[in-house]
């Protein structure tokens, strides 16, 4: 429990620097996750994410994004899936707000394993984005992503965990692979570190609130954004 804690207070401070002119958000999320296997072989993975603007001031993005997943064994699977992301802008010249949309395909890869009484996740995601941009200027550009999850439990555990408190630490980087001239000039696209406290229902269900901070390069400044996270994970 102490290394996960020393684990999440290195990557915060670490991650929640740049070196360039920065800007400060704060902002909440939400999110909800659901996995649903179909047989031994076949399942689809679905979630929603609403996401405000700085200051709670309205919702910025809006994320739907389903998956087909095929299971390799217990302790990996293979996904391909889509995902249509909203986002609220303001146009400069106007000052008028526009909604522009992105579309997603990505290929997945996920590795679950148990290390002592941690349950850690492994996610490996490619994406091929279609992005509309203010002024017609539409871009096609593909991203890397690596994730990572722990998930230390605080009760005694069990060879599976159905049951009870626990707390959270998972850390993604993104890195872009095409047309990165364009996004902000740069391979390293964001990384957003998070730590939570969540209370498992049963196996089907679990519930978390927590903190994540967001570090973004772009491409005249960067951005740290601190965000209040609510999410919902439901399995059947």
């Amino acid at each position: 429990m102490k290394k996960i804690l020393l684990l999440a207070a290195v990557l915060l401070m670490a991650f929640g620097k740049l070196y360039a002119q920065t800007q400060h958000q704060n902002t909440g999320w939400f999110f909800f996750l659901n996995n649903t296997k179909f047989n031994e072989k076949w399942g689809l993975q679905f979630d929603v994410q609403i996401r405000s603007a700085d200051d709670w001031e309205h919702v910025r993005n809006t994320l739907v994004r389903p998956a087909l997943q095929y299971f390799i064994n217990k302790n990996s699977n293979v996904a391909l899936g889509y995902l249509w992301q909203t986002t609220r802008v303001k146009r400069v010249e106007t000052d008028e707000y526009i909604s522009l949309n992105e579309h997603r395909i990505f290929e997945q890869y996920i590795y679950n394993h148990k290390i002592s009484s941690v349950f850690a996740s492994h996610r490996l995601r490619v994406e091929q984005r279609f992005i509309e941009r203010i002024g017609n200027e539409d871009l096609f550009s593909q991203r890397f992503r690596y994730f990572f999850r722990l998930i230390q439990p605080l009760q005694k555990t069990q060879p599976t965990f159905t049951k009870g408190a626990y707390v959270a630490l998972q850390n993604e980087v993104f890195l872009n692979l095409q047309n990165k001239k364009q996004l902000n000039n740069s391979v390293f696209d964001q990384n957003r570190a998070y730590l939570a406290l969540g209370y498992r229902f049963s196996k089907k269900m679990d519930i978390e609130a927590g903190y994540m901070n967001q570090t973004v390069n772009g491409l005249t400044n960067n951005t740290v954004n601190n965000i209040v996270q609510l999410a919902f994970y439901t399995r059947f």
